[in-house]
């Protein structure tokens, strides 16, 4: 698992800030139609979701994609808060260590990956959800509560692809 860096953090926070700016409503349209507004997140949320899951361990292709997508992420961060602000590079944001994917679970991300990709290109929230994936890649192993997040995203995809091999395939868990 690649090591999230304050620059990596910096980085997913700014796209969350970024993407909340873009989807705020206004006050007073927030509190005529709350449920609609909320529902715009959606997209964004799962997608946030995903890239969190795609940081926990995953190997091959999508493994790789994800750990380089957080080094630039990273690598981004640290140049912007050096060059920005007059930071330090390189600081870890801190390890949680989290419950690995088993190998329905990785199943399952195999899945979410074509799913991702299919509507990134076919639905009008493919801004929204590559935002999400970024942010979540960068969030997804910071020691923050967006970190502690992945615990309980990692238990869901597990516990999916266990029943969900379970009932196609007739596999035992």
């Amino acid at each position: 698992m690649t090591v999230v860096t304050y620059g990596g953090v910096t980085i997913g926070l700014l796209v969350l800030a970024w993407h909340i700016a873009d989807w705020w409503p206004g006050l007073k349209s927030l509190r005529s139609k709350p449920v609609q507004h909320a529902g715009a997140l959606l997209p964004f949320l799962l997608a946030w979701s995903y890239g969190v899951l795609v940081t926990l361990g995953i190997g091959g292709l999508i493994g790789w994609a994800a750990r380089t997508a957080l080094w630039i992420s990273n690598w981004l961060g640290d140049v912007a808060l050096v060059w920005g602000v007059g930071g330090q590079a390189g600081q870890s944001a801190g390890r949680v260590e989290y419950l690995p994917l088993t190998q329905t679970g990785g199943g399952i991300v195999l899945i979410l990956t074509a799913v991702m990709i299919v509507l990134t290109r076919k639905t009008r929230y493919g801004s929204d959800l590559k935002r999400g994936v970024w942010c979540g890649l960068c969030l997804g192993t910071s020691a923050g509560i967006a970190g502690f997040a992945a615990a309980p995203i990692a238990v869901a995809a597990n516990w999916l692809g266990d029943s969900l091999y379970g009932v196609v395939g007739g596999v035992a868990a």
